[in-house]
């Protein structure tokens, strides 16, 4: 026993000596947290929360996140699908009527961007059609998606084929099907509503299919 001796009363106390072994009784909560029964519970810890290795890679046209767990898990996840499309360029009339025509044979849908290098609309939508474009990328499209993603830059091209697209203002956002331009959006405000205003046209074309 350890004793103290207060001076304001002039009269020694006892006081139990303070033991560091003594264990705290269980918490209610984690008492509560724990599943009796549950097969996650007999596992071991490395079962339970395996390691993650994540790396992206770039290859070509698509960005991709990959993800395994490691061999000793229960699970194992893998996703490839492209986080941006870069869009093809075409900077001839041979290659736009190649590319129109291969997607009438193939009944796909075109989405054509046309566009200048120093348009500054178009350095703000870039990026952002080009995750538009991977929504539509086969593995990530809900629907039946047959669509292909083309950039014109105006200034790359004959006068005759601009003409030919019906294009008045730049940048604009054209749909075609069957050899022909269905419908058009004039990106001449906001990128991201510009973007969903696109994502419409698509949606609206894909429905009536």
């Amino acid at each position: 026993m350890v004793k103290a001796l207060p001076l304001h009363l002039g009269i020694v106390k006892s006081f139990p000596k303070f033991d560091s072994s003594f264990d705290l009784p269980p918490s209610p909560q984690l008492l509560s947290a724990r599943l009796p029964g549950s097969g996650f519970n007999r596992l071991p810890l490395s079962r339970k929360f395996p390691p993650i290795f994540q790396k992206v890679s770039a290859t070509g046209e698509k960005t991709s996140l990959l993800g395994a767990w490691t061999q000793d898990s229960a699970l194992q996840f893998r996703d490839e699908s492209p986080v941006s499309i870069e869009l093809k360029s075409i900077s001839s009339e041979l290659e736009f009527d190649k590319a129109i025509a291969d997607a009438e044979e193939r009944n796909e849908l075109v989405i054509l961007v046309w566009m200048a290098n120093w348009c500054r609309n178009y350095i703000y939508l870039k990026p952002q059609l080009e995750r538009l474009a991977a929504d539509y990328y086969p593995s990530m499209c809900l629907m039946n998606c047959r669509l292909q993603f083309y950039c014109i830059d105006v200034n790359m091209v004959p006068h005759k084929l601009v003409v030919r697209a019906g294009l008045a203002k730049m940048p604009a956002i054209q749909l075609w099907k069957d050899g022909k331009k269905q419908d058009e959006v004039v990106g001449l405000y906001k990128a991201y509503l510009v973007v969903n205003d696109v994502r419409k046209m698509i949606e609206r074309e894909l429905t009536d299919e």
